[in-house]
């Protein structure tokens, strides 16, 4: 037993040597933090969940998990096959037996993680719709208020009034301050619209935009949830964020993209000295076309008042005065012949309803119905007299078959205690009582003796 003991002790458990193992992986600094890049492979994206996948390079391949609360730290969409950065630290599953690679962080390799989440995002909205060309609204011709959303201390707000009043002075802009870079950047943008969105009758037209800067300074404005309010705005949006190479999603959601903000307050007012010009042409265009009709219509007015109609009008009416009196001599002629027609047929009628005289039909016909009547009178009495004829053949025949007249001759018949006729003498037996129906009678007697026999 101590030897068996012994032999028991020199050997781990399985349990006990995962354990181990994962000890020495634990306490290991050089795996508490490990940089890795590799391709992701079997990624399959698990919502709400853990993520499991692997990451390789040509040669080898490691598991990875990635919990939760560290994935919805992830800024973009991983995909199978894309190249990665990813930091974390090494250590073993216990109950497998096998190490893999917990993953804290995880960014795009390659073009960096702020344009890969650009070109996610910019893929994801134009799905939407988002940059549609059928959503473009066309911009006022003659804005009465201004609404601009941009840095209160930046050049930009200042650039905007100067060409809006020097352009068009009847504008008035307001300024809806917001923070244009850094991480609350986008909340305060969007507030500033959502602000105006609530004074949405007020606005004509909404310019938002900042100066010039790195991808990460105009990151604000490719937030998604800044890119959805300037597309839900109820006025049309000028978007001028950055330079004139610069383009975010704001710029692609936008109504219009301006290059800088001299240019959106351009797009946003017409030149008043333009307009103003203009219309002093069309004035003059007006007037031009006015005399030019009045004279064409005075000619016109001057060739009717010397045409000969005007100074002899009756000659209007001579034709129409000799038609005039050909339809009413048309209209006479034909009225007689419709007349005479009408007469004519009037003649025929007369005569077929005097050849059709009424009381000589109706004479007829009293005729034919005295005829009828006595017809009919003297059917009934041929009937009457056959029907009592046959009548009194029955009685004849009911009396001449009647029981009674057989009772008449001398025979009776027998009835038992029941009433029921004696037909045979195994109907009977002595003692019974029985009932004689005679002619004139019925007489009830005693069975004293029965014989069985024919009757001679």
């Amino acid at each position: 037993m101590d030897s068996i003991k012994g032999t028991d002790e020199k050997y781990l458990t399985v349990s006990e040597l995962n354990w181990y193992v994962k000890l020495k992986f634990d306490r290991d600094p050089y795996l508490r933090q490990i940089f890795l890049q590799g391709e992701l492979s079997n990624f399959r994206f698990r919502r709400g969940g853990h993520q499991y996948f692997s990451l390789k390079d040509d040669k080898s391949k490691i598991n990875v998990v990635m919990f939760r609360g560290d994935f919805d730290k992830v800024k973009f969409e991983p995909e199978e096959g894309m190249k990665v950065y990813v930091t974390g630290r090494l250590s073993t599953y216990e109950a497998q037996g096998s190490y893999q690679f917990y993953a804290k962080s995880m960014e795009p390799a390659g073009l960096g993680a702020l344009y890969e989440r650009f070109r996610q995002l910019q893929e994801k909205l134009a799905k939407e719709g988002l940059f549609a060309q059928e959503h473009k609204r066309p911009l006022p011709l003659f804005p009465d208020k201004i609404a601009v959303v941009t840095s209160a201390s930046g050049a930009v707000i200042h650039d905007i009034m100067v060409t809006a009043n020097r352009r068009f002075p009847h504008a008035e802009i307001d300024l809806f301050p917001a923070q244009v870079q850094g991480e609350s950047a986008a909340g305060s943008l969007v507030s500033a619209m959502q602000q105006i969105q609530a004074r949405a009758d007020e606005y004509d037209v909404l310019i938002i935009g900042r100066g010039g800067g790195s991808l990460e300074d105009l990151w604000p404005f490719n937030e998604e949830e800044v890119v959805r309010q300037v597309y839900a705005m109820k006025m049309p949006v000028i978007s001028s964020v950055g330079h004139e190479t610069d383009t975010t999603l704001c710029d692609l959601a936008a109504d219009c993209r301006a290059a800088t903000p001299t240019a959106a307050a351009e797009m946003a007012t017409p030149a008043l000295t333009l307009v103003l010009a203009e219309i002093g042409q069309l004035q003059t265009r007006l007037l031009t076309d006015i005399r030019a009709v009045i004279q064409v219509r005075a000619q016109a007015l001057a060739q009717l008042e010397n045409s000969f109609i005007m100074k002899e009008p009756q000659r209007l009416y001579e034709q129409k005065m000799q038609q005039v009196d050909q339809l009413s001599q048309q209209l006479s002629q034909m009225m007689e012949v419709i007349v005479k027609d009408q007469g004519q047929k009037l003649s025929l009628l007369t005569q077929r309803l005097q050849h059709q005289a009424p009381d000589r039909r109706i004479k007829q016909l009293k005729q034919e119905n005295s005829y009828l009547a006595k017809s009919l009178e003297m059917g009934i009495k041929r009937i009457l007299e056959q029907k009592q004829a046959a009548c009194r053949q029955a009685v004849q025949q009911l009396d001449d078959y009647s029981p009674l007249k057989t009772l008449a001759r001398g025979y009776s018949y027998t009835t038992d205690a029941s009433g029921n006729v004696v037909k045979s003498v195994q109907q009977l037996a002595p003692g019974d009582q029985v009932r004689l129906h005679l002619k004139d009678g019925q007489a009830i007697g005693r069975i004293e003796e029965i014989k069985e026999g024919k009757n001679d």
